[in-house]
């Protein structure tokens, strides 16, 4: 099946790491996997974060050239070669769709959503432009591909059936993380490339250094640290942005712990950082998802977080991790002490979340789900 692919909020080929950009790539690869001939059809980023409703217009408009632009490239070649499925990935208020559901319309195919969320609220707000058409192309979508189950209650009254909608849980190709270092060997290379004190436990956390709620996350976790008194330990920070001075603001005279920071790392060093680690921590203060917490438990890290949004369809409370009231710094240091404090639930959380990522999180189950959407809507049938 031939599949126009695009990415509003940032294009898989964006060249700025990001969880949305690793989404953007694990959709891509899962429908060429699938066996689809899948062509990304514009890096347009339509995205607008300060409400400027003139700059709104603009993008609208540019968008709305962009996808005229691509209806005549299509006409231009048998019909036979045109897109047989639009397939766009996350699309919400901020970064509305100005291209699939037109040319959608146009070429007469369906149209397909992977992550999109509405929130009533925003009705007549600063983003009034981006809502109203976040709206009416998830009203538009033969399927709505779900993986945040936070965002099903906003999208399902748009939709006249709610089989439209498939749940699909967060997803990575867990083969790609190695089983938890028992020997210790990469800690070992932590230690002499970064000057770890191995004898404290190792935390570890990943994220882009941004303004706003990634901001709020580090300045939480600063706070949960100064709270931990009585226990010494490596906090190991990977990650860099416009925030980095904020972020190490936030740190600043903690000396009971030992706060390393790594910067931005490769896809493949960072495995080596999951493997070294003794647990993943996280506040994830109004977090969307947290693909860093699922990369983490796929390579056999427990997980303390705090229960926001679509953080608890990756982190299992009491079962791969903890989950505490975001915002509660108190909590979230209390949680990480308790898994210190206990090694053998400690272990037993390191195991399950490996486990649960390889049989509920894996590719093949996403590839196999999505394959199925698109074999029904081709068909001009329900998922």
């Amino acid at each position: 099946m031939r599949v126009a692919f695009y990415a509003p909020m940032k294009a898989p080929t964006d060249p700025v790491p990001s969880g949305d950009r690793k989404i953007a790539r694990l959709f891509f690869r899962v429908l060429n996997d699938a066996g689809h001939e899948v062509q990304l059809v514009s890096r347009f980023r339509s995205w607008e974060g300060a409400g400027d409703g003139a700059r709104q217009q603009r993008l609208r408009d540019i968008g709305g050239r962009l996808a005229e632009r691509l209806l005549r490239r299509y006409r231009t070649r048998p019909a036979k070669h045109w897109p047989e499925a639009w397939f766009t990935y996350h699309l919400y208020h901020k970064a509305p769709d100005w291209l699939g559901p037109r040319v959608s319309r146009s070429l007469g195919i369906p149209y397909v959503i992977a992550e999109a969320s509405y929130a009533p609220k925003q009705a007549g707000g600063s983003w009034v432009i981006g809502h109203q058409a976040a709206g009416a192309a998830i009203s538009q979508a033969a399927a709505i591909v779900a993986l945040n189950s936070s965002d099903i209650p906003g999208v399902l009254p748009l939709l006249n059936c709610p089989r439209r909608l498939v749940p699909l849980k967060p997803f990575l190709d867990t083969s790609e993380y190695p089983p938890p270092d028992h020997l210790g060997r990469e800690r070992v290379a932590l230690r002499r490339r970064f000057g770890l004190d191995t004898k404290r436990p190792l935390l570890l956390t990943v994220a882009m250094m941004r303004y706003g709620n990634k901001l709020s996350c580090y300045q939480m976790l600063g706070r949960a640290l100064k709270l931990m008194t009585d226990h010494r330990v490596t906090l190991l920070i990977v990650g860099d942005g416009p925030a980095r001075a904020q972020v190490e603001a936030a740190f600043a005279g903690i000396s009971h712990h030992q706060i390393v920071f790594a910067g931005l790392q490769s896809h493949d060093m960072l495995k080596n950082f999951y493997a070294a680690a003794d647990l993943f921590v996280w506040p994830a203060v109004d977090e969307p998802m947290g693909m860093a917490l699922l990369e983490a438990q796929a390579a056999g890290l427990a997980v303390v977080a705090g229960d926001s949004r679509g953080v608890p369809d990756i982190v299992r409370h009491r079962v791969s991790g903890l989950l505490v009231s975001p915002g509660d710094a108190q909590a979230f240091a209390h949680a990480v002490v308790s898994l210190l404090e206990n090694p053998l639930r400690l272990r037993e959380m390191r195991a399950a979340a490996r486990a649960l990522a390889m049989c509920e999180h894996d590719i093949a189950t996403a590839v196999a789900k999505l394959n199925g959407v698109l074999e029904h809507v081709r068909q001009g049938a329900l998922p």
